[in-house]
């Protein structure tokens, strides 16, 4: 899961709660102390959705049918395309959100971690949030960020794979959306 998800997941906490849910992915290590405590509890939950969604069957499987010299980085291209299909469930292509319009505000509050200080503003500037449910868009996406991982591009080559195995992703979030907000989705207060 990605941006969008894990916000969806988050939406009934707090906004540190939130902002510690989407920025986790550039926070390093375990000792989270430095963090307020409702930012370092968004962390540990980002967390535990992305243990969750990364050993669950239907990922494992999906990785399974990518590429097999670019499967290791799979679960990268996977997490935008869940974010893709979660943007395609809120119908974020027909209608403006306010958990997107909160988030980007809770983002624009806090300097994001090092390892995503020139992502973030780029993800606000540009919506990629309501944009995720252009498929085109989350495609340009992945190709973009194997351009900042270090070495080649090994996202990039993913791409074709994730257009034709389109239906069978469509599938496989279908079963793993309800598992992932029985077991992990924050309710509303």
């Amino acid at each position: 899961m990605n941006f969008l998800a894990h916000a969806w997941l988050a939406r009934g906490g707090s906004d540190d709660f939130l902002y510690g849910n989407l920025i986790a992915d550039g926070v390093k290590g375990g000792d989270l102390s430095a963090w307020p405590d409702e930012v370092a509890n968004g962390i540990r939950h980002h967390r535990r959705v992305d243990a969750f969604v990364d050993t669950h069957p239907v990922v494992l499987a999906a990785r399974r049918r990518a590429p097999q010299e670019y499967r290791r980085y799979a679960g990268i291209a996977l997490d935008l395309v869940w974010d893709h299909f979660v943007a395609r469930e809120l119908a974020l292509d027909r209608q403006e959100s306010r958990l997107v319009l909160r988030s980007y505000r809770v983002l624009g509050r806090h300097p994001a971690p090092a390892r995503l200080e020139r992502m973030v503003p780029a993800l606000v500037a540009q919506d990629w949030l309501h944009r995720y449910a252009d498929f085109g868009f989350t495609c340009d996406a992945i190709r973009g960020i194997g351009q900042r991982l270090s070495g080649p591009n090994r996202l990039a080559p993913l791409v074709p794979w994730l257009k034709e195995d389109y239906p069978d992703l469509k599938r496989d979030f279908r079963h793993l959306w309800p598992a992932v907000t029985d077991v992990l989705e924050i309710p509303d207060p």
